[in-house]
This record gives structure tokens, C-alpha cells and sequence, in this order.
């Protein structure tokens, strides 16, 4: 009996192992014959939502797993049929139910689009998207959401959310092209990744990578409700984005309604703020070799305006903190708000946030301003200590205004050169061309840093001053600025000493006759009881009004010009004993005054007596 059974059974077995292998090599006959070329086309159109339409015949492979293989497959809108298709992909692979198509039926979870192309439009936000489909089961999930999301906004019952599959679709080595001008324009290519979406009601990721613009960049978004978040609900959502000139990050919630709005933790970062604008072609111009930029933030963000709170941010690995608001109703965007640092690189502050700042490779290079045609900007910043180029200031309040054509930087208070300063950066466009106009008013000042500063180091007054420049005029380059500028310079200064003018060895070479180098009588400093000197400007050229020292026994007074674009001198000037109170300056010969004419340049002045009246003893 025992053996009956055993003999029974091996061959109940053996039966079983003959259909398993019968089923198995019919697969493809059977596939070949009941899921037709139509009947897989059709299944994906539902799943879809576009007209599917497949041209070559499908080839069904067993092992390792059973798929169809499709090619030139091409996806539409069923409601423009003249129209080129949303997606076309030389080839698809489809993972089936084996168990399913031994009924007759289709079902698949898995879809790779090869070497696809997907015509994507840009939307009115700016963004390059595919067209929407008008049914499919994607849609229907996403309308029976909606009412699900509509009947309670706040807290919507998930459990009556569609639980229709979906599966995953993977994508090699695609690309997306726009229709700019009549002609197809690639805007990414080598697009390769995949979406995993188990079924409607469950969390979904994407992840994709691609080349845009010359850079491989790889995108990662993941939501847990994310039909949630396509029917106009709030979900949770992730982003990071990835590439060489920048990255981006959100974690927070968002909502795609129509009043969308993100609200999280953002953070961007880039190692050149010049590498990022001109690889987004933003249109700005970065004038200068602008470095590393990072920014940290809570963000809300609602049609129109994004509001960005406890932001921290780094220009140059100058940290900083404060809120910015960015308006996006007006012709342009509004960036306006606070920032606060600690220490501050003025000239990358500039170059980040406006055209002001001048190029810092060689030439003159000239001033854009076509950032004031794109972006309104209204700053307000405060650094405990700040740089602008070899200034050192402290305790600086400041501001940077663009809006229509004009570019204002203001420095409202700051401390620097033992007082404090105020000065004014101000580009204006007009029909006539660019005019521009700087101000500075430097109170209580050491003149010999002042004068070090700006590169004057031959008879500075090193004493507690006042210095104030103004300047205007046409410029299209940073030196044609100065070339051609109006204005006026005046300084007065207090007690101290002119710094390299040996005066007895200068009166000894006047007394000797003929011209000599100022650098030959400059080892020495004369102490002066005052200074004061006012200057009027001419397209460039400085026109020496007033140029007065006084010390205890001497006068010492110049007039003349000194051009700016040449760097030339023509002074005069002389030396009067200061019991000579009578004697006339200015050019006038008195009875005791040594008078000479300077020239040259103004690196290397030189001096030649005129008369020799004073004695150096």
C-alpha cells in the first residue's frame, strides 16, 4: 500500500512538473497570440492617460523574467492629434503577470523607457513640464483625492484614497526637448532614473539624473502622501538638488494647489556666485570674481512672495544673519529685508547683490547695470567690522538700493581712520547715457591713514581732519569715470606734521637753482599748526584752488592743476616766513617767499625754483 501511494504520487508530481513546463513554453505563443500589440497599448493608456501607440511588434522574452519588449512607442494627448507626442521612446520593456496573461489580461509594474523624448512647456512660473494628461487612472486617483482633500482641507481622511497601483517607471538615457522658435531645443540630455509610486494611496520618490547646460545634475524629490499633494493638499515633502556650480535642499511641507505655498528649511550653497549666474543664464551680468556663497533659512513661500526668516547666510566665508522678503508680483522681483555680520568683505557684498563693484581682473572693464532691468533690491546691513579693499571699517550701517535703471549703495555710518565716514555710490541711467556720482565725508580723521589709504603718501597732513569729495559725471568704465567727472575735494586739517618734506633741504635746493626730484627732500616730516585745501574738478582734471599749510614759522601754499587721466602736474606754489603775514600768495612774488613750479607725474614730481627769498636756516 505504502508503495502504491509512493508510486502515486511520483507520478501526480511528474504531471504537475510536465504542465508547469507545457505553461511555461506556451508563455510566449500564448502572449503572442491573446496580448496582442493592441491590447498592451491599450493598458498602458489607461494606466497612463495618453493615446499609446505602438509600431513595431512586441517580442515576449520568459527568463529571466516575462516582459514584452516594445519599440517606437510614442505617447499623445487624445485631445490634439496634430500635435508631436508628449513622450517617444525607441524602446520599452515592460515586466507582465505571467498568471495574468495566462487570462488574457495585462498587468505590469515595472516600465523602461529607453532612449525616450519627452516635449515639456514652459509654464507660466518658468518651469519646463510635460503636458497633463486628460483621463487615465493617474487622473481619476487624483480627482477622487481632490474631493477627498476638498471635504476636509485641514485633515483629510487617507483612508479614502484611491489604492490603484502604479509600480515603477524607469527612464535611460533620455532627454527633454522644448519647442522654442518652431524648432525643437534640448534643454536635458542622458536623463536617466526612476519613479516608485507601490500604489496610489502610499509614499513615492524620484530620483534622475541628467546633463543641463554642460553640467551633470542629479535631482532627488520623495513625498509619504504624495496623490495628497497633486490633488491641491499640504503633504511633506524633500528635495535636494545636485550639481557642480550649486546645490539646493528643502525639508518641509508644500502644497500644489492654487494657492500653492512651500514652508521648511531651505539651504543653497555654490563656490562661485559667478559660475552659478552665468550657468543659469540668468541674464545678470557678475562683474566681478565673486566666490562662495551659502544660505540657510526657514522659508515660507505663497503665490507671489517668499519670505525667508533666521537666515544664515556666507559671502566669501563672511557669515551673517537676518530675513529677506522676495516679491514676485511687480514687472520685476523684489528682493528687500536686513542682513547682520560680524565681519564683512564689502566688494563681494557688492558683487553678490549688485552691478556697484568694480571688475578685479585687469583693465578698466565696464559697468553693468542691466542688473537694475531685472531686479528691484532694497538691502539694509550692518557689520561689527568690515573691508572695503585695504579700508578698515568698524561699526558700518549701510545700504544697497536697484530699482528702474538706478543702483545706490550707501554707507550711512562707520567708523574708520580714527573718526567716521558717510559715503554714496549712485548709478543713474538715463537717455543720455549713464551718470554716475560718488560722495565721501570723512570727519575727525588721521590724515596719514587716510592718505595711505588712498594711495597718497607725499605731503599728506598726519593730523585729525575733515576730508569731503564729491564727484559726477558721465562714465560707461570705472576709469572713465574719473576722466570725466565733475565736482569738487576739500580737506581741513588740525595740528600735525606734513609727512615727507625735509623743508630746510627743500629751501636749500631752491636757494642752489635748478630742478630737482621731490623724493630727494622727502626724508624728512615738518610739523604744521593746520592745513586746509579745496579743489575744484573738470572732466577729470583737479583744479587746486586753495592748498594752505601753516606751521610755526613758515607758510607753505600751491596752486595749479593735476590731471587725473595722465597723471600730470602744473603747480606753483611757494614758502613764506610767517611774520610775512602782508606778503601776498597765491603766485605773487613777496619780499620774503621762495616760489617754484612743480611738474611731472604724480609718482614722480619734480620741482624748479623760480626765486629763492627764504632761507632754510
Amino acid at each position: 500500500m505504502p508503495s502504491s501511494l509512493i508510486r502515486r504520487g511520483t507520478w501526480a508530481i511528474g504531471a504537475a512538473v510536465i504542465v508547469i513546463a507545457l505553461v511555461v513554453a506556451a508563455l510566449p505563443l500564448i502572449a503572442s497570440t491573446r496580448i496582442v500589440r493592441d491590447r498592451i497599448a491599450w493598458e498602458m493608456s489607461a494606466w497612463s492617460g495618453f493615446r499609446v501607440a505602438i509600431q513595431g511588434s512586441p517580442r515576449i522574452e520568459v527568463w529571466p523574467k516575462f516582459r514584452a519588449i516594445l519599440t517606437d512607442v510614442t505617447l499623445s494627448q487624445w485631445t490634439d492629434t496634430e500635435a508631436p507626442p508628449v513622450i517617444e521612446a525607441e524602446r520599452v520593456e515592460v515586466d507582465l503577470s505571467a498568471m495574468a496573461a495566462l487570462r488574457g489580461d495585462v498587468e505590469f509594474s515595472t516600465a523602461r523607457l529607453v532612449r525616450p523624448t519627452i516635449r515639456v512647456q514652459r509654464t507660466q512660473a518658468g518651469f519646463f513640464l510635460p503636458a497633463v494628461p486628460t483621463g487615465g487612472r493617474i487622473t481619476r486617483s487624483i480627482d477622487t483625492a481632490r474631493g477627498v482633500v476638498n471635504a476636509n482641507p485641514a485633515k483629510p481622511d487617507l483612508g479614502k484614497l484611491p489604492a490603484d497601483t502604479f509600480g515603477t517607471v524607469e527612464f535611460r538615457d533620455g532627454r527633454m526637448v522644448a519647442s522654442i522658435g518652431g524648432k525643437d531645443v534640448e534643454i536635458l540630455s542622458s536623463l536617466t532614473g526612476q519613479a516608485n509610486w507601490a500604489a496610489m494611496n502610499s509614499n513615492a520618490t524620484l530620483s534622475a539624473t541628467g546633463i543641463w547646460r554642460g553640467e551633470s545634475v542629479a535631482l532627488d524629490v520623495a513625498s509619504p502622501k504624495p496623490l495628497v499633494l497633486f490633488a491641491g493638499g499640504t503633504a511633506p515633502l524633500t528635495l535636494n538638488f545636485k550639481a557642480a556650480p550649486a546645490t539646493f535642499s528643502f525639508d518641509g511641507t508644500a502644497s500644489m494647489s492654487e494657492n500653492a505655498y512651500f514652508d521648511g528649511q531651505a539651504k543653497f550653497s555654490a563656490p562661485s556666485l559667478r559660475r552659478v549666474l552665468e550657468w543659469s543664464q540668468a541674464g545678470i551680468a557678475p562683474g566681478a570674481a565673486i566666490g562662495s556663497v551659502s544660505i540657510s533659512s526657514k522659508v515660507t513661500a505663497t503665490a507671489g512672495r517668499v519670505k525667508f526668516d533666521n537666515t544664515a547666510i556666507a559671502l566669501d566665508n563672511n557669515p551673517g544673519m537676518g530675513a529677506l522678503d522676495l516679491s514676485l508680483g511687480d514687472a520685476q522681483p523684489v528682493i528687500s529685508g536686513t542682513l547682520a555680520f560680524d565681519t564683512l568683505d564689502l566688494r563681494s557684498f557688492l558683487s553678490a547683490f549688485t552691478p556697484l563693484a568694480p571688475t578685479g581682473g585687469a583693465g578698466p572693464g565696464e559697468i553693468d547695470t542691466s542688473f537694475a532691468d531685472r531686479i528691484n533690491l532694497d538691502l539694509r546691513l550692518s557689520a561689527a567690522h568690515a573691508t572695503a579693499g585695504p579700508i578698515q571699517l568698524a561699526d558700518v550701517a549701510a545700504t544697497a538700493q536697484v530699482k528702474d535703471g538706478l543702483s545706490v549703495f550707501d554707507i550711512s555710518d562707520a567708523s574708520a581712520f580714527g573718526g567716521n565716514i558717510q559715503s554714496s555710490l549712485r548709478f543713474d541711467r538715463k537717455p543720455e547715457g549713464m551718470q554716475v556720482e560718488i560722495r565721501l565725508l570723512a570727519s575727525d580723521i588721521d590724515g596719514g591713514a587716510f592718505g595711505t589709504a588712498a594711495g597718497m603718501t607725499r605731503l599728506v597732513p598726519v593730523g585729525t581732519g575733515t576730508v569731503s569729495v564729491i564727484l559726477k559725471g558721465p562714465g560707461r568704465t570705472w576709469d572713465s569715470i574719473f576722466d570725466n567727472a565733475d565736482g569738487s575735494v576739500s580737506a581741513t586739517f588740525g595740528p600735525g606734521a606734513l609727512s615727507k618734506l625735509n623743508l630746510p633741504a627743500f629751501l636749500k635746493h631752491t636757494e642752489q637753482g635748478g630742478f630737482f626730484a621731490l623724493d630727494d627732500v622727502s626724508d624728512g616730516t615738518l610739523p604744521i599748526d593746520g592745513a586746509e585745501i579745496k579743489a575744484s574738478i573738470s572732466k577729470g582734471v583737479a583744479r587746486i584752488d586753495k592748498a594752505e599749510a601753516n606751521s610755526a614759522k613758515y607758510k607753505i601754499w600751491l596752486s595749479g592743476i593735476a590731471s587725473y587721466a595722465g597723471r600730470g602736474l602744473a603747480l606753483s606754489g611757494g614758502v613764506i616766513q610767517a611774520d610775512q603775514a602782508a606778503a601776498p600768495a597765491n603766485g605773487k612774488q613777496g619780499p620774503n617767499q621762495s616760489s617754484f613750479f612743480v611738474g611731472g607725474t604724480w609718482s614722480t614730481p619734480f620741482i624748479s625754483p623760480i626765486s629763492r627769498g627764504v632761507s632754510g636756516e
